[in-house]
């Protein structure tokens, strides 16, 4: 006998200062976090039925994502459903051990995960990170501290080391996301 197990997703889209961010959610969990033109942005379809973003999980991710941008959060405390491999996830988890406002170098990132010559797997895991900003992906950079890839766009992760380093001003009010 063979059992299926079918997962209920949903998705709403909220405006922010980078362009709109599609939440996605499974079984009730942030499963993503996608910009508009991402690289990785999984299918439309996939995303599920759309909702408004004052249902399931997305009030409270609406909430630490207005007070991020505002300036008044420097850290999420959410349930994630992050889906990928092991070694995926592992770096996933490692990116949200990265302080607010600082960054790591891939290099640096695959030495903390005991893989000191992995940074090409680790550049290729963070591309894939599928919760953007709340997993912050864009605090890694080359190197020499260029500015390498990032799947919402170099601008964007510039823009968010801007801000979260006081470069950038926040956006003040709190109704940013509506």
């Amino acid at each position: 006998m063979t059992t299926t197990t079918t997962t209920a997703r949903t998705h709403a889209v909220v405006e922010s200062p980078y362009g709109p961010l599609t939440l996605v959610s499974t079984d009730g969990v942030l499963s993503g976090l996608y910009m508009s033109g991402q690289r990785h942005r999984p299918a439309e379809e996939t995303f599920g039925e759309r909702v408004t973003a004052d249902e399931g999980p997305f009030p409270e991710v609406v909430r630490q994502l207005t007070a991020y941008f505002a300036g008044e959060r420097t850290g999420f405390d959410l349930p994630l459903r992050l889906e990928g491999t092991a070694f995926q996830r592992s770096v996933w988890d490692q990116l949200v051990r990265i302080p607010y406002g600082q960054t790591w170098s891939y290099g640096e990132l695959a030495a903390r995960l005991g893989k000191p010559n992995a940074s090409r797997a680790v550049g290729l895991a963070n591309g894939r990170n599928p919760i953007g900003i709340i997993v912050p992906c864009h605090r890694v950079i080359g190197a020499s501290g260029s500015m390498t890839g990032y799947g919402g766009g170099v601008d964007r992760k510039v823009r968010l080391l801007a801000f979260e380093s006081g470069k950038e001003p926040a956006v003040g009010a709190p109704e940013a996301l509506f």
